[in-house]
């Protein structure tokens, strides 16, 4: 795998920052990678810009921040717009399509309804969780065993059966004939573009 940049990006109070935490803390403690965690807000720590960096490698990591993503996770029109610009030619983008409308000409990617996903669980808040667990499927970074460990030694009693649940539709969602991005994730495999469940684009 050697060195993956990883972005998520939203808006405060969407769980972008737990969501990269999970992340990080998943990759590093329980799939044996090396990972590395920063944050941002904007002047607004509800309802700005938020950002969730993660670097994951093999090896230790020489330089600890994201400069060109590899992994694009974006949860809001504006963090689309910032963040795309600065991917890496071929890096995989993956959408909340609820809230994000790509350019026209924008090339494959992955999209899911994480917002409508966890309204439909009954909580708005865990569409972060959902989006954590779509992620997982296609990326193919860290296992869905090493996230679900994170989850439990992180969240408290009384959040986790709900937020394993969301964890468990966003990973589901990708559906198994979605096979995650040829070129980045070590599962490999071929683009089945427009028809495929959670891949939208043009073929590469």
């Amino acid at each position: 795998m050697s060195r993956q940049e990883i972005r998520l990006a939203g808006y405060g109070g969407q769980g972008i920052v737990l969501a990269g935490q999970l992340l990080g803390k998943a990759a590093a403690i329980y799939d044996g990678k090396e990972a590395v965690f920063t944050q941002s807000y904007g002047p607004e720590a509800r309802g700005g810009a938020s950002s969730a960096d993660v670097v994951i490698s093999d090896g230790p990591a020489d330089y600890p921040l994201v400069s060109r993503p590899d992994f694009l996770v974006a949860m809001f029109q504006e963090a689309y717009e910032r963040y795309r610009p600065e991917m890496v030619p071929g890096g995989l983008l993956v959408i909340d399509s609820d809230l994000v409308k790509p350019l026209p000409d924008e090339g494959p990617y992955r999209a899911v309804p994480a917002t409508r996903l966890a309204e439909g669980l009954g909580k708005k808040i865990v569409a972060n969780m959902v989006m954590l667990g779509f992620f997982t499927a296609v990326s193919g970074l860290v296992r869905r065993e090493a996230v679900e460990a994170a989850l439990r030694s992180s969240l408290a009693p009384r959040l986790l059966d709900l937020n394993l649940r969301a964890f468990g539709t966003g990973y589901d969602y990708s559906a198994s004939d979605a096979p995650p991005h040829p070129t980045l994730s070590p599962a490999g495999g071929e683009e089945k573009g427009e028809g495929a469940p959670g891949v939208r684009g043009k073929a590469a």
